[in-house]
């Protein structure tokens, strides 16, 4: 009926049942190029910039990596930081420290290297980041609902055990490895192309929305867990004004954890924001918005936060910070003790004086007593 149909021939019907054929069909055994090009997304890098980025990002990523390893290190080794908050401060540290390792992943292959991607390569890296946002969107929150309990108390630190902490380290990790997992496991347009989006041409724009939506929902129930914790302190400060000065200070000891819970949260949503407004424009499928050229200030933001967290941490936290030097110190004078003990083990030159160098033993004494100064 559509061939007899004036202006519609023969070869155009066969041309659009191929194409309406190739959209419900599944093609799992495409590579990346196949869903680039229908999208029409540009992979071409020049070279120069190429390797600029990866230098550039990889600096950021090893201090990325270092620096959440130090912020770990500090709440194992200081006994002061064992309780509930200090515990979820690391483990979002832990978060920053895989978002460090997926962008790693994701530098070395991007680019020219983005289309020669298989489909279970392209979703591992993918699938690492949203699996580093989504655990540090569900600590943030857990932190959150952590403070608003201590501080609803009037303490410094919740009453949570640490079993409870540890299970809601588990929860954590467990909805995260879920969220990255779910393209994977069948949410995507690998079988339906007219749904794919142009950001993540094999995730489905319905997954788009519902990604950016829910985060957006979290965004929303901790800003407001903040409110109602900075208008209860309000209250509570003005009650207690009658009190002297040192009893104030006392009571004022929680708000220091909240200020540096206050400051990673407002990072996170200047760098995140955005991001998931581009997503969820994509994911309404806006034709006039091209999200395209935008993917790669996102992913720049990104990189920033997780930068931007553990300087976060030692700033507003001066016991962090100090922790943090301690063991910097501690790794320098196992360099030099090492370094010692090498040169103590050569043998003397003919013109050396062994009278004129001290003993090892002393050497090593001063090491150590410097070692127990730190």
């Amino acid at each position: 009926l559509l061939t007899q149909l004036p202006g519609i021939s023969r070869s155009s019907h066969r041309s659009t049942y191929k194409m309406a054929q190739e959209n419900s069909s599944c093609h799992y055994n495409e590579t990346m190029q196949f869903f680039y090009n229908r999208s029409g997304q540009r992979h071409s890098l020049d070279k120069s910039l190429l390797t600029l980025v990866q230098v550039v990002g990889s600096i950021f990523c090893i201090f990325i990596l270092v620096a959440n390893c130090m912020v770990i290190a500090a709440v194992i080794t200081n006994k002061r930081f064992h309780y509930p908050f200090y515990y979820l401060l690391a483990n979002l540290a832990a978060s920053d420290f895989l978002a460090g390792i997926a962008y790693v992943y994701l530098m070395f292959n991007t680019g020219d290297v983005s289309p020669t991607l298989t489909i279970s390569e392209y979703f591992l890296r993918q699938g690492l980041l949203d699996i580093s946002l989504s655990a540090s969107l569900a600590n943030l929150l857990v932190i959150a609902l952590e403070r608003y309990i201590s501080v609803m108390n009037w303490k410094v630190h919740s009453n949570l055990t640490k079993r409870r902490v540890t299970l809601l380290i588990i929860l954590v990790w467990s909805i995260s490895v879920f969220m990255g997992a779910v393209p994977s496991m069948g949410w995507n347009c690998i079988c339906n192309l007219d749904s794919c989006s142009q950001m993540a041409p094999i995730f489905s724009r319905s997954y788009l929305v519902f990604w950016s939506v829910s985060n957006m929902v979290i965004f929303v129930a901790m800003v407001a867990i903040y409110m109602r914790i900075y208008a209860y302190v309000k209250r509570k400060t003005t009650m207690l004004m009658s009190h002297t000065s040192s009893s104030i200070n006392r009571k004022r000891t929680p708000i220091k954890l909240i200020k540096t819970v206050m400051v990673v949260l407002g990072a996170f949503l200047i760098c995140w924001t955005p991001g998931l407004m581009v997503m969820l424009l994509d994911g309404v499928n806006c034709r006039t918005c091209d999200v395209k050229k935008l993917k790669s200030l996102m992913l720049l933001l990104a990189v920033a936060n997780s930068v931007m967290n553990p300087c976060i941490y030692s700033y507003k936290d001066e016991e962090m910070w100090t922790t943090i030097k301690n063991l910097m110190r501690c790794i320098g004078n196992g360099t030099r003790r090492q370094r010692s003990t090498r040169a103590n083990a050569r043998p003397l030159n003919s013109d050396q004086d062994p009278g004129t160098s001290p003993p090892a033993s002393d050497e090593m004494k001063t090491d150590d007593n410097q070692s127990l100064d730190s």
